[in-house]
């Protein structure tokens, strides 16, 4: 076991990271070693059993826990470990399987004072707590315990936010988005931090660990610095990879570090929240006059950025004024849970309220306020009428979504959160990243993932099965808040609050989330769509207007967005279906909106809603688990179609701006050009352009997409000019396309057809050629994302389709004409969903009709 740590160790150190954590096998040998040392080798395996195993509910920690629970009973021994070290070590676990063993300690009169040093610092206890109260009665140590979770020692023995912090600046102009951070093509790696984080900016700033390491070894702390930080993806892998390059290692958490300062003259909400969750401090404030290798000083009291001379280069205020208490706990979530405890320690001790946190100030309602959608939604989460702007809440999170590439990442924040079951009520995993060309890591994440998430009460879809968010949109329930380990988990029922993989965990292992609540703006339709325009033409012109009224600007440095961290929500198109209104809601990602949401005919919910339960049926008849899960959500989704309501905007609700958009008005196609999404042109402005590939798939896709890029070529040949790449969103998509005979009119054109999932959408994948022009259905289509140097264009089916068959973009006359003919003649039969529950297949087989 020594022999191969070591190797692994070198193998690890020629690369400039330490080795991985010990999984449970080397800690099981670790163990056995501990009871007879190898001489010469007691530091290194001491090291190993403290430093090198990873806490909460890991397999390895259970091990350790084990073992240094079998030294305390006295069944086990080591000439390294006494029972106090035992005692102290356990102490450094942070909750799970160490918290049994300790309350047992506090029985033992050698050990008791150890034990209650080691429980007042360990806040992750759970159940536990009631058996420390009920043991306190009567024991002196565990009467400690409770009275220092009352006075929150956990807390004040932790150093604050420095008054005074002294940085060397690195500093990225322009925009860094997470795929810059935590590039896609390493997604398999994400999980083991040090290793992805060598992959950080290596197209977008290469040489730049190199210069932050270099600053690090003349001893400065390195503060990150950038203009527009962290848009585009809620990984969490992107800022793991930040901190990993500028923060410090955390005692006992192998692997993984915290305190690092992210500056930026905007910070995107889901990384500035992931920030938040993980121990940094970002800070938003001009940084114009800020340069690489400049030396600064950040002063936290004054707020003010200042060269070592005194001149002040930019002001700022630690925003949400809770900040520098969740910079003190180690994160929001563990200021959050430390919290819930103390108050429940003071409660049970008959205290008042501490005022040792900062609370956070929230706005109050006026006589008569009136509410958005969005704010009625979260505040039914809460159990109020109405949450307003700036309000400090903790709603409900009735489903909780996780993707293949950051649930590993999801189920190690889940175990150091020493969660063993969901409380959130629905929490659903999919593999829509990694099914169609798995990596070596993806083929072991396959197996071992869903057992994770179905031991924890969760639905774990099967690779193959489809994107996340058209599974997941199908396990929603009408005006409830949920959140997902994906950019683009944009409830089209409901509302969500996208999150990295940490908060994620927290929010499935909780079943709630911290949230400020953000400003709204409207986006108010009007008017009646020309034939030919589609929605995501719609989705475009979103952005297209705000540009027009001087609302987004398309340009990085000192860039203008009325969307950033606010929630777009969207009326007067009430008769979509469902599915067409989360294209809407899905596109909000790319304005970097907080959330969005529709307002929608009680009509289009209850169709849909029909639908998803009978395929939810469907998924506990073929095996799904968890089963009990899946049927509470569908009794759920029963009662509502039983007396079916919407919440609805106030008429006097209040918005950051409102745009209205004249549908009439839309009368060529709108495409977002490369590579920036809010770089949107009118068809004739890029007209003629020449096309390599086209990639009609993701989850800005359904159903009748394809149906229409059939229609427009039947009759067609194969263009071997142009790649064309077709992936329906779910399995149930494709086998119906099959069914209606439309893979054959793909197979006539030359089309590559990929399994259901997210494909090119990602670039973790398969990718496009270096450099070639593209034109995406895709959400996203940044630098180098779905292949080196690749121009993207973003659009609908429909225009993609007529690219296939021109090798160009058309103009718009020639795709008017393609649509008018092909399309518009039987639209109303293009443009069908899948309502699961009139298909055959799907009915009990008690009602299906027997040929």
């Amino acid at each position: 076991m020594i022999d191969a740590y070591l190797k692994h160790e070198a193998e690890r150190k020629a690369l400039g990271i330490p080795a991985r954590p010990l999984d449970p096998e080397q800690t099981r040998e670790l163990c056995k070693l501990l009871e007879a040392p190898p001489a010469g080798q007691e530091k290194f395996l001491l090291d190993l059993l403290e430093n090198r195993v990873s806490p909460g509910v890991d397999p390895a920690a259970e091990v350790k826990a084990g073992f240094l629970a079998d030294v305390l009973h006295g069944k086990r021994k080591s000439p390294l470990l006494s029972k106090k070290d035992a005692v102290r070590i356990l102490g450094t676990m942070m909750g799970g399987y160490n918290v049994g063993p300790l309350v047992e300690a506090l029985s033992v009169p050698e050990l008791a004072d150890g034990a209650a040093q080691a429980l007042s610092a360990t806040t992750q206890v759970y159940d536990a707590f009631d058996a420390v109260l009920a043991l306190s009665k009567k024991n002196a140590a565990a009467k400690r315990v409770v009275e220092s979770w009352a006075k929150a020692d956990w807390f004040t023995a932790r150093p604050g936010v420095p008054a005074q912090v002294k940085v060397k600046v690195f500093k990225v102009d322009g925009e860094i988005n997470t795929d810059d951070f935590s590039p896609a093509g390493d997604a398999s790696t994400r999980p083991d931090i040090p290793l992805h984080a060598l992959a950080m900016g290596k197209t977008r700033f290469p040489g730049g660990l190199a210069k932050i390491a270099e600053f690090r070894a003349q001893g400065f702390q390195v503060a990150f610095v950038g203009d527009v930080v962290g848009t585009g993806s809620s990984r969490k892998s992107a800022c793991n990879s930040v901190l990993w390059a500028i923060g410090e290692d955390i005692p006992s958490v192998p692997n993984k570090r915290r305190n690092g300062v992210i500056i930026g003259g905007v910070i995107a909400p889901i990384f500035f929240n992931t920030a938040q969750d993980s121990g940094a401090l970002p800070i938003k404030t001009d940084v114009t006059k800020l340069k690489t290798g400049d030396v600064v000083v950040i002063d936290t009291v004054k707020g003010e950025v200042r060269t070592e001379q005194g001149e002040v280069l930019s002001t700022f205020k630690l925003a949400p004024n809770t900040l520098a208490d969740e910079y003190r706990a180690g994160g929001r979530i563990p200021l959050i849970i430390g919290r819930a405890l103390t108050e429940k320690a003071r409660q049970a001790l008959g205290l008042g309220e501490t005022d040792l946190f900062t609370k956070p100030v929230n706005p109050q309602p006026k006589p008569g306020q009136g509410y958005s959608l969005a704010q009625k939604m979260v505040g039914k989460a809460c159990g109020v009428a109405g949450v307003l702007p700036g309000t400090a809440c903790e709603p409900k999170m009735t489903t909780v979504g996780s993707q293949d590439t950051t649930g590993p990442m999801t189920a190690d924040e889940l175990k150091e959160l020493a969660c063993l079951k969901f409380a959130a009520p629905m929490f659903m995993q999919s593999f829509c990243h990694t099914a169609a060309y798995p990596k070596a890591a993806d083929v072991k994440m396959h197996k071992s993932l869903p057992r994770f998430v179905q031991e924890r009460g969760g639905v774990a879809l099967k690779p193959g099965d489809g994107v996340i968010h058209s599974w997941l949109n199908r396990l929603l329930l009408p005006d409830t808040v949920g959140t997902g380990g994906d950019s683009h988990t944009r409830f089209p029922i409901g509302i969500s609050f996208p999150a990295g993989s940490g908060l994620v965990a927290f929010a499935g292992a909780a079943g709630f989330m911290p949230l400020d609540m953000p400003e709204s703006v409207l986006v108010r339709f009007k008017g009646k769509l020309k034939p030919g325009i589609t929605l995501r033409d719609v989705v475009n012109a979103i952005p297209y207007w705000a540009i027009q009224q001087g609302l987004l600007t398309v340009p990085k440095k000192n860039k203008k967005n009325v969307f950033n961290g606010r929630i777009l929500e969207m009326e007067g198109l009430p008769d979509l279906t469902v599915e067409q209104a989360f294209e809407l809601t899905d596109a909000a990602a790319e304005r970097s909106a907080a959330a969005a949401c529709v307002d929608l005919s009680e009509k289009s919910v209850a169709t849909y809603l029909r639908s998803n339960v009978a395929l939810m049926k469907k998924m506990i008849a073929d095996g799904y688990q968890d089963a009990a899960t899946l049927q509470r959500r569908v009794d759920e989704a029963e009662a509502w179609l039983a007396k079916p309501a919407l919440l609805r905007a106030d008429k006097n609700a209040e918005y950051a701006a409102v745009i209205e958009i004249d549908l009439a008005q839309l009368d060529e196609p709108i495409l977002a050009c490369p590579n920036d999404p809010d770089d949107v042109k009118k068809l004739s402005a890029v007209q003629n352009t020449k096309i390599d590939d086209v990639f009609l798939g993701s989850c800005m896709t359904n159903i009748g997409h394809f149906r229409a890029a059939g229609e427009l070529w039947k009759g067609q040949k194969f263009n071997p000019a142009v790649r064309t790449w077709i992936c329906p969103p779910t399995r149930m998509d494709q086998q119906q396309l099959k069914d209606e005979a439309y893979f054959s009119t793909y197979t006539a054109i030359g089309a590559r057809i990929e399994i259901a999932g997210c494909s090119l959408c990602m670039g973790n994948q398969a990718r496009v050629p270096d450099a070639v022009n593209v034109f995406s259905t895709s959400t996203r289509n940044f630098d180098d994302r779905m292949g080196n140097g690749a121009k993207v264009f973003l659009g609908s089916a429909e225009l993609g389709a007529v690219a296939v068959n021109l090798g160009r973009l058309p103009t718009p006359a020639e795709y008017f004409a393609a649509y008018q003919e092909k399309i518009a003649p039987k639209a109303a039969q293009v443009y069908r969903y899948l309502q699961f529950d009139e298909l055959e297949e799907y009915k009990p087989k008690g009602l299906r009709t027997v040929a």
